[in-house]
């Protein structure tokens, strides 16, 4: 096993590193301090996930590859929460709602640490967050979690606490394509039911059942399948954007090219997935284009209204989410 950083770049007064974890099996993961990132997962050299030209490209423009993206990941509708009788107001800069916390965990730089042991290679990541900063209340402090093994488990913890009620909802936004296109990957996802969006990519119907519908991958399809169907879900997203409520079962979700599979287990009640729908090869992401990767970012589901109590979080209560992908 192995860990490794080298320092690429500076921002705001402060160093940006690339990060390197490596098992004795070859596998290698490089992880961004800028934004918590999760780079590049290298199996046999080739990159199983959606990645930038260089790590110098992710802090020049936000572009959501790999990073740990808060407080709140999903849309909150009107950027308003509401509790009691109290109205929380968050930046609105999805339309009229939030979106992506804002200027967001993504796009701060983490503090960091790594440990290597004959069992694991891990780095930690340290950010603080205070009080009022994209308008949500409570002074909190974050710290992100990979850890890659030798049977190429790649794991992901998010722990977090803040000192005043707020609300949090993160996730790693990772689009993984396991060296090909999402068109060309088989998805199964333990869901039986998923939530339909309106144009403003909020849900609005509540759960629907999969079954019999363009959704259903719980034996595992084709992406392709959903993303060629004339579904009105669909043709609305330009693709899949869509949360799907997990059923306990796990693995959550499985992902197969025809080489690699890649094997998700996660303690999130739900996964968004988003099928890299407005890439167009412009932009930092010039290497990117539509459909070309699918984001499996677990969280809770955005709400339909702005009383969000199941990501409310009481004072010092802890929050930890936990995701692991197994590469083969």
């Amino acid at each position: 096993m192995k860990t490794s950083f080298r320092k690429y770049s500076r921002k705001n007064g402060q160093d940006l590193c690339e990060i390197s974890l490596e098992n004795n099996q070859g596998m290698k993961v490089k992880i961004l301090n800028y934004g918590a990132t999760l780079e590049k997962v290298l199996l046999d050299g080739e990159d199983m996930i959606l990645s930038l030209n260089s790590p110098e490209d992710y802090s020049k423009e936000r572009n959501f590859l790999g990073g740990t993206v808060g407080r709140i990941c999903g849309r909150v509708r009107l950027g308003q929460w509401k509790h009691g009788n109290q109205i929380y107001q968050l930046p609105q800069n999805d339309g009229e709602n939030h979106i992506h916390g804002g200027i967001g965990t993504d796009m701060k730089i983490w503090n960091f640490k790594l440990k290597n042991s004959e069992q694991e290679s891990r780095v930690d990541l340290f950010l603080f967050d205070p009080d009022g900063d994209n308008g949500y209340p409570g002074n909190m402090k974050l710290h992100a979690t990979y850890k890659l093994d030798n049977e190429n488990n790649l794991s992901y913890k998010l722990e977090a606490v803040s000192d005043q009620l707020t609300i949090f909802n993160p996730a790693n936004h990772t689009y993984f394509n396991l060296g090909e296109r999402a068109t060309d990957l088989k998805l199964q996802l333990a869901a039986d039911y998923y939530l339909p969006v309106g144009t403003d990519g909020l849900p609005n119907q509540g759960m629907k059942n999969v079954e019999n519908t363009v959704f259903d991958f719980r034996q595992g399809k084709k992406i392709s399948a959903a993303l060629d169907s004339d579904d009105s879900q669909i043709n609305l997203r330009n693709g899949l954007d869509h949360p799907f409520i997990l059923n306990g079962m796990q693995p959550a979700a499985v992902l197969s090219s025809n080489k690699h599979k890649m094997i998700m287990t996660t303690n999130a009640p739900a996964i968004v997935t988003y099928t890299a729908n407005h890439f167009n090869h412009t932009g930092v992401a010039n290497n990117i284009g539509q459909y070309d990767g699918i984001t499996l970012e677990a969280q809770y589901p955005p709400a339909e209204g702005i009383e969000l109590g199941e990501i409310t979080l009481l004072p010092f209560e802890k929050f930890e989410r936990k995701i692991n992908w197994n590469f083969s």
